[in-house]
C-alpha cells in the first residue's frame, strides 16, 4: 500500500469540486439546447431573465472570479464601471456566441483552479458599492464553491424560463441524453 500525501487529497478535492461546477454547468447547457436566438432572447417570466442573457451572465461570472484568483482583477468596482448588459442578449449577440464565450471561460476558469497550488490561499474581491467598507477576502476554495452556487442558482432560472418558453422540461431532457448516452453541448 503507498502512502497519500496531502497533495493527493487536495487533488482528489479538487477534481471533485470542478466536477460538480461542471455538472451544474451541463444542468444549465441543456436548458439553452435546441433553442435558437430569437427564442434566446424572450424573457418569459415577469422579470427580465432570457435565456441568453443566463448564459452571457455565466460566462460573465466565471471570467470576474478567475481574474479575482489569478490577481487581475480591479481593487475597486464602481456603479459605472457595471455593464448593465450584462445579463442581457443584445442585438448582433448569438446564442452560439454566448456559448463559445461561456465555454472559453469555463475552461480557462478549470485550468486555473487546477494549476492553483493552494486551495487555501487568500484572494481579496474587488470592493463594490455594495461591499462592506472593509475588504473582504476568501480562499480559492471557497471562490470555485460560490461559482457553483452560481450556476446551480442560475440553472434554476433558465430551467423556469425555458419551461415557461416551450414547456421544455430540462430533467426530462437530461433523462432522454442520459438514455441515448448523450453528452450535451449546448449546441442545440
Amino acid at each position: 500500500m503507498g502512502t497519500t500525501s496531502a497533495n493527493d487529497l487536495q487533488g482528489g478535492e479538487r477534481e471533485d469540486l470542478l466536477a460538480l461546477v461542471a455538472d451544474q454547468r451541463t444542468n444549465f447547457l441543456y436548458t439553452v439546447a435546441g433553442v435558437g436566438d430569437e427564442q434566446a432572447g424572450v424573457a418569459t417570466t415577469v422579470s427580465e431573465l432570457t435565456l441568453g442573457g443566463l448564459l452571457k451572465h455565466l460566462g460573465e461570472v466565471q471570467r470576474t472570479w478567475l481574474a479575482v484568483v489569478d490577481g487581475t482583477a480591479p481593487g475597486k468596482v464602481d456603479w459605472a464601471d457595471l455593464d448593465p448588459d450584462g445579463s442581457r442578449m443584445t442585438k448582433g449577440e448569438t446564442l452560439a456566441g454566448l456559448l463559445d464565450a461561456f465555454h472559453a471561460a469555463a475552461a480557462e476558469f478549470d485550468h486555473t483552479v487546477r494549476q492553483e497550488p493552494d486551495l487555501d490561499r487568500l484572494v481579496t474581491l474587488p470592493q463594490y458599492p455594495w461591499s462592506p467598507p472593509e475588504p473582504i477576502t476568501w480562499t480559492v476554495r471557497h471562490v470555485l464553491l460560490h461559482v457553483f452556487r452560481e450556476v446551480a442558482h442560475h440553472s434554476g432560472h433558465a430551467d423556469i424560463v425555458r419551461e415557461a418558453l416551450d414547456g421544455a422540461s430540462t430533467t426530462a431532457r437530461m433523462v432522454e441524453a442520459a438514455s441515448r448516452g448523450d453528452d450535451v453541448s449546448g449546441d442545440g
